[in-house]
């Protein structure tokens, strides 16, 4: 997918849950529909700014609060304790992979969690499972 597309995507997202697709918004979404992998939110400001489009900080933590909210975006937070965030719309209730190595975190498409039983009475509103281990691009360096 190209930028045009990515951001064409982002405003359809947007607008398919009522929302407003303000060009905050858009960026950020954007931003995370071109990564192959979660981003923190660290990762994205620089994102932005190397597409000389840089984020106030402070908009960044309140548009990717915005989205996780609306389902637009998932976040997990690493073994390190960053939390990252990925695009929610391409597969929901999935693990992860964090690498042991770089301690980049991939969202596993094909492995979907699993909703464990909870007790009568309780309510399970979100479960994390992460598979650690190290990453193809850090096995072949060290090969």
């Amino acid at each position: 997918m190209n930028s045009g597309s990515h951001h064409d995507k982002a405003v359809q997202l947007i607008k398919e849950c009522g929302a407003s697709a303000t060009a905050a918004r858009i960026q950020v979404l954007q931003l995370l529909l071109a990564a192959n992998t979660t981003a923190s939110h660290q990762a994205l400001m620089q994102a932005a700014t190397n597409e000389a489009q840089p984020l106030d900080k402070v908009t960044l933590y309140r548009v990717l609060d915005w989205l996780v909210a609306r389902g637009l975006a998932h976040s997990v937070t690493g073994q390190d304790r960053v939390r990252r965030f990925g695009v929610a719309h391409v597969h929901h209730g999935h693990a992860h992979f964090e690498c042991d190595a770089c301690g980049r975190l991939f969202c596993l498409a094909d492995c979907p969690s699993t909703q464990p039983r909870t007790p009568p009475g309780f309510e399970a509103r979100h479960i994390d499972v992460t598979v650690h281990g190290r990453c193809a691009e850090c096995l072949q360096a060290s090969a």
